[in-house]
């Protein structure tokens, strides 16, 4: 039997709305993302998990608390689950980090999978490794079951990426809104994409990256 696995992110936040980078910088849910939240909640009311999990970053907990508790889920909170790390880039606005590292902005947005972000940041490929052993330890632990994931929209991207089998380098031609449900499937030895990006429940959602 396959693990089915809801995964959501987080709601908006007022660092999304001004598209700056968060990374592992703790910044809580705006007031659209708090209703994101409670709408998501709704929409999963009849859905049975056997299992929540989320990263332990304030955003992605506010999200996490609301839906885990009209499904009457506790969840466990894990930092393995948390956005990449930026490093440098933290705190800056895409446009921001552009004018002050242009020779490492580069690198990060064509996705060069060995670049590490200055001060301390991941390099795409340590990042996807850490969420795909993540990941697949939710999947083993809850065999055959449902399990929801509350994280980030770097966390979807490799998600995504596991399950369609699409290259870190590849350009991203699908969607990461906030608190939208994305469904992955995993059965004992690979990955299957099962739905992406639903969003019914919300109203307009903002993307992962800054042009989308």
């Amino acid at each position: 039997m396959s693990t089915r696995i809801c995964l959501v992110r987080h709601g908006e936040t007022a660092w999304n709305v001004e598209r700056r980078l968060q990374g592992h910088t703790d910044i809580p849910l705006n007031e659209t993302g708090l209703a994101q939240a409670r709408a998501t909640a709704a929409s999963l009311a009849a859905e049975h998990f056997d299992a929540a999990y989320s990263s332990d970053l304030t955003r992605a907990r506010q999200t996490a608390d609301a839906i885990a508790a009209r499904c009457g889920l506790t969840p466990g909170f894990d930092a393995s689950l948390r956005e990449r790390n930026f490093g440098a880039f933290q705190a800056l606005t895409y446009d921001e980090a552009r004018a002050r590292f242009p020779h490492d902005y580069h690198r990060f947005e064509t996705r060069d999978p060995e670049f590490t972000f200055p001060d301390g940041g991941e390099n795409l490929r340590e990042f996807a490794e850490r969420i795909r052993c993540t990941l697949e330890g939710i999947a083993r632990r809850h065999r055959g079951g449902r399990v929801l994931i509350v994280t980030h929209g770097g966390v979807l991207d490799i998600a995504h990426r596991i399950a369609t089998g699409k290259s870190l380098q590849a350009p991203r031609d699908f969607t990461i809104p906030n608190a939208a449900l994305n469904w992955i499937a995993w059965n004992g030895e690979t990955w299957s994409l099962i739905a992406w990006a639903e969003q019914r429940h919300l109203g307009r959602a903002l993307d992962e990256l800054p042009n989308a």
